[in-house]
């Protein structure tokens, strides 16, 4: 598909962000994986080690017809916090840094636009801490990790920490729900 885009995202647990963009329109699939690191092949263990230097991030692929860049960074923004440098809530680690990573300058640029114009309008009282990078190697989580909330949505920590992510997306972005979702 021509008008076929790709975000990679970190914005702490990969499960979070999977389960908001999965009900986004014009999202086409989802999945969760690692990116940023010096291992080849990594697995969650070693991520979670914090030794690889990889951050669990979710890899959108979208119909930029139907939903922008600058959409899909609007709803990272607003699901996660980035003014919390390696840490989301009670996950805390590099792992878990805010971070885009950009596959090519347009995207680098509406990262960094997003970032200047939420700082310059205070949405956040403290500084962004969002790194934008270059998109490298994106290694695919285990299976177990993919559409995790889908899978497990009374698991403990789904019902504590994904479920509210997922509900404040449903709410703050109603308009942008898929169909049926």
């Amino acid at each position: 598909m021509a008008n076929e885009q790709t975000a990679t995202l970190g914005g702490g647990c990969f499960w979070c962000l999977e389960a908001v963009y999965q009900e986004m329109e014009g999202v086409l699939k989802v999945v969760s994986g690692y990116m940023g690191g010096h291992v080849t092949n990594p697995t969650y263990q070693q991520v979670c080690s914090g030794a690889t230097g990889h951050v669990e991030v979710t890899q959108v692929t979208f119909d930029a017809k139907t939903v922008s860049y600058e959409e899909v960074l609007e709803v990272f923004f607003a699901i996660h916090d980035p003014t919390s440098r390696d840490r989301q809530g009670d996950d805390s680690g590099s792992q878990y840094r805010s971070v885009i990573f950009y596959h090519d300058e347009a995207q680098r640029a509406a990262a960094e636009t997003a970032i200047s114009t939420l700082t310059a309008e205070r949405v956040y009282s403290l500084p962004i801490v969002t790194e934008v990078r270059p998109a490298v190697t994106f290694y695919a989580a285990e299976d177990y990790h993919q559409q995790y909330f889908t899978n497990h949505p009374n698991q403990p920590y789904c019902a504590f920490v994904v479920s509210p992510k997922v509900q404040k997306f449903r709410r703050k972005f109603a308009a942008r729900l898929r169909q049926g979702a």
